[in-house]
């Protein structure tokens, strides 16, 4: 499969033309195969590689025979995440380069993207796994000494998904791909409310080709257990799609609300120990979360108990659970505006019917769960390591990680109970 690329450049039914930086991106067997052209296309001569040791067992010995002589770096995977020092560990290692080549999933692809905006280098993708949305996006969401943020980065000018490559990854990480992909259901919600209350822009085309992603996606939920060509390919594509979204939108609204929000929570480790889950797993179990609490907040929105709340700003002694304070403090940068000033009480009272109707959009937290563990993904908090009594904790703080307006922040306006 070829991404039509120029049909997504096209003038948008929105008003705008969306761009894209991505040049070519091919999913299919043999993909990888299509590297050395690339390479040859491009006139490059220092290309670098930058993958793991399992990495390198998957994918990173077959492109270093169709390029002999490529720079190797291979990273030690235990305890490897996207964060300051995966990025010391390329940059202890880099030395002179033309073009990075990413073969791996999601932390070697962040490191590398990271790491290629700060040489000013373009890079290449090639996945190991359908693991994560975000092989083409243009910024790398990293835990930088402790803080989980945007990091500036460069998108990949091209991206060589070998089937035969990713269909064999194990299949956890599928399952957390899935998992990540299927929180657009809660980050989609959140983009319309900010709409329809805000006005804030919105695109109707890109929302409609991820929610078709998502839906054939999850009509193949058994072959991605099983490694079936044909549904791993869809969920490369429902991911990719994703992070293109992302690229058209100029940031990462159209991907990521309340659902990424909580697994970003739990990332920084501000009310829970360290978590060995993969982001996907996360983001599954805060989509499970969040399409519960909007399920349930629909409900108060139409019932005679709706009212609104006399939030005066940012709970700043929430805030106190960061408890490192370099971090306390990007907290509180980040929420020196907060998005719920924007809010018109009036409007908000005016349009809670209709919200209603938008929270109802998101499936059911039951279903939810059956979709996730069908994958072989977790969907509740024990699945990955969390106790169930952080839930309103976790729903309460989360809003904070991100200066953004998600349905799970509006309830601040209200007197809903968590």
């Amino acid at each position: 499969m070829k991404v039509d690329l120029e049909q997504l450049k096209k003038p948008c039914s929105c008003g705008r033309t969306h761009d894209i930086s991505v040049e070519e991106i091919r999913i299919e067997s043999g993909a990888a195969a299509l590297l050395p052209r690339w390479i040859e296309k491009k006139n490059y001569r220092k290309p670098v590689m930058v993958c793991d040791e399992n990495t390198y067992e998957a994918a990173g010995k077959t492109v270093a025979a169709m390029l002999p002589g490529i720079g190797i770096i291979c990273l030690d995977p235990k305890g490897l995440h996207a964060d300051e020092r995966a990025v010391a560990l390329v940059a202890e290692k880099l030395t002179e380069c033309d073009v990075l080549v990413a073969v791996g999933a999601g932390t070697v692809h962040d490191a590398t993207r990271y790491t290629a905006h700060e040489r000013g280098v373009p890079f290449i993708s090639v996945p190991t796994a359908a693991s994560v949305d975000g092989f083409v996006s243009t910024v790398a969401a990293m835990t930088w000494y402790g803080y989980k943020k945007t990091m500036p980065a460069v998108a990949p000018e091209a991206v060589f998904a070998d089937t035969d490559i990713f269909s064999k990854a194990p299949v956890r990480l599928s399952a957390s791909g899935f998992g990540d992909l299927l929180g657009k259901y809660t980050a989609l919600i959140d983009w319309k409310a900010g709409h329809l209350l805000t006005g804030e822009y919105f695109c109707d085309t890109i929302c409609g080709m991820e929610l078709d992603a998502v839906r054939i996606v999850s009509e193949n939920l058994d072959g991605i257990r099983t490694g079936d060509a044909y549904a791993c390919e869809q969920l490369m594509y429902g991911l990719i799609l994703s992070g293109l979204a992302m690229q058209m939108i100029g940031n990462s609204r159209p991907a990521s609300g309340a659902e990424h929000h909580l697994s970003h929570l739990w990332e920084m480790e501000a009310v829970n120990t360290h978590v060995d889950a993969y982001h996907g797993e996360k983001v599954g179990v805060g989509l499970k979360i969040a399409a519960d609490i909007y399920h349930r907040f629909a409900d108060y929105l139409e019932s005679s108990d709706f009212a609104l709340s006399d939030y005066k700003g940012v709970e700043t002694e929430l805030l106190t659970y960061f408890a490192d304070p370099d971090v306390k403090k990007q907290i509180e940068e980040e929420n020196a505006v907060d998005p719920l000033a924007d809010i018109d009480r009036a409007v908000l009272s005016c349009k809670s019917g209709e919200l209603a109707k938008l929270l109802r959009k998101v499936p059911a937290g039951e279903e939810i769960a059956m979709l996730l563990k069908k994958a072989g993904a977790p969907a509740a908090m024990e699945d990955i390591g969390l106790s169930e009594e952080l839930v309103p904790l976790s729903a309460r703080l989360s809003p904070y990680v991100r200066r953004r307006l998600t349905c799970m922040r509006l309830i601040k306006l209200t007197d809903f109970v968590l």
